[in-house]
């Protein structure tokens, strides 16, 4: 490997190290990006969420050239029971725009263009090479990485780690702690293949159109977690996931939760003939803020995943990769054109850039959430079975008067989690949602 000193280097070929290479060579600083996998993507769980307004932020024509599915014009919330859902749908003509908010995207074909962005905008990308530590002088300060390849070192004035949830180089350098299981999810997900017809019929949709289901209740057996489906062109994006924590203590497998999510009367016929072309599982940070480590230090800085950048409460990960990733490059490219060191010191003007933003002013509004879904373990079964068996009393029409059918309703919660329950449980959910 070339001794050449970089401006920066960038550990990591997906949405937050694109984003972070792409702005650094945008403006013209000399970027080495280095990734692990046969090329970017290659390790990604196909099917996701893309949301346009941070891509627009980096590259505001990407429409014109980025493989994307459909456009969701369509969110679908359920909570399930065992052979049922109550669910809130929001559907809305005015997502078919001209410039619409979110899209699926399939990521190993999307990371591929990407990076191709990132290389046409001058940055050096090199594959299959695994970074093995930080290099650092003798204060400390962090200069450069060591890597698996023959004369592998290479220095840098600044190394951006986009490495992902298990952020390896940053735990190896003592830069945080090992992942804690109650603060990472463990998600399945499965490729369901469909010719674009069926689709559109099964969930009425026409032209480039799409939809986003999410579901939470029994399908995790009390476990915090939630399932999903995404439309893509001629697939269905398919998983389930749930805390690592959960998983381990009830020795629950993410596989059979992935199975019975499919078999669940609302979700079965959704995918009838389908085939399955596609099994894999990814982390995803779970923890927000409090599970946040170190974000900059003496010559490195944290984007994406590797930083726990996920709202889970939304399911939104790629705009916070792509956004941290690009405020990281742009803290960078601020110091360099200044001509002063990408110190601790001076590295501090990142923060300040996603408090500005609404990065950190989601991640702290639900800094409590995980907490408090995690210690409320009801919310996952009792809770949907209860609202389940209400909604069906009240829609069944049995000649029973409407005030009775009320008390029942009352008397079932009242029961099955009490009054004092109850309000606690209102309570607790209310201080965790400021």
């Amino acid at each position: 490997m070339s001794q050449e000193k970089f401006d920066a280097i960038v550990v990591g070929a997906g949405p937050s190290g694109n984003a972070a290479a792409y702005t650094l060579a945008r403006k013209g600083l000399n970027v080495l990006q280095l990734e692990r996998g046969e090329y970017p993507g290659s390790k990604n769980v196909q099917g996701a969420i893309l949301y346009a307004k941070a891509l627009e932020e980096i590259i505001p024509d990407f429409r014109e050239s980025a493989p994307l599915e459909r456009h969701i014009i369509e969110q679908r919330l359920w909570m399930l029971d065992d052979s049922s859902y109550v669910g809130m749908h929001y559907r809305s003509e005015d997502f078919n725009e001209d410039r619409p908010s979110r899209y699926t995207i399939l990521r190993a074909q999307f990371d591929k263009w990407f990076s191709q962005q990132v290389r046409d905008a001058g940055a050096v990308l090199l594959c299959e090479t695994t970074v093995t530590e930080l290099l650092r002088d003798e204060s400390g300060r962090v200069i450069g990485v060591a890597t698996d390849r023959d004369n592998g070192t290479v220095y840098a004035d600044v190394v951006i780690l986009a490495e992902g949830v298990n952020g390896l180089v940053g735990r190896r350098s003592k830069l945080r702690e090992e992942l804690q299981p109650e603060s990472v999810a463990l998600a399945v997900k499965e490729m369901h293949f469909l010719p674009k017809d069926v689709i559109d019929a099964r969930f009425n949709l026409k032209g480039g159109e799409g939809v986003v289901i999410e579901g939470m209740g029994t399908i995790t057996e009390g476990m915090t977690g939630t399932a999903f489906i995404y439309t893509n062109n001629e697939s269905l994006s398919v998983g389930i996931g749930c805390l690592v924590s959960d998983l381990a203590q009830t020795g629950r497998s993410p596989a059979g939760l992935l199975e019975a999510f499919k078999n669940h009367p609302s979700v079965k016929p959704l995918l009838a003939g389908s085939e399955i072309k596609e099994y894999a599982a990814h982390l995803i940070p779970e923890g927000g803020l409090k599970a946040m480590p170190e974000l900059f230090g003496d010559g490195w800085i944290v984007v994406g995943d590797a930083g726990h950048f996920v709202n889970a409460v939304h399911r939104e990960g790629s705009n916070l990769a792509m956004t941290t990733g690009r405020l990281a490059a742009e803290t960078v490219a601020d110091l360099k054109q200044r001509g002063v060191p990408c110190s601790k010191a001076n590295l501090r003007a990142y923060t300040k850039r996603l408090e500005d933003c609404f990065v950190m002013k989601d991640m702290k509004k639900y800094k409590d959430i995980p907490s408090f879904l995690h210690g409320n373990r009801h919310l996952f079964d009792l809770y949907p079975r209860l609202v389940s068996k209400a909604a069906q009393n009240w829609f069944r029409v049995d000649g029973k008067d409407k005030l009775t059918k009320e008390k029942e309703i009352l008397t079932s919660f009242r029961k099955g989690r009490t009054l004092s329950g109850l309000l606690g449980d209102a309570f607790k959910m209310a201080r965790a949602w400021r």
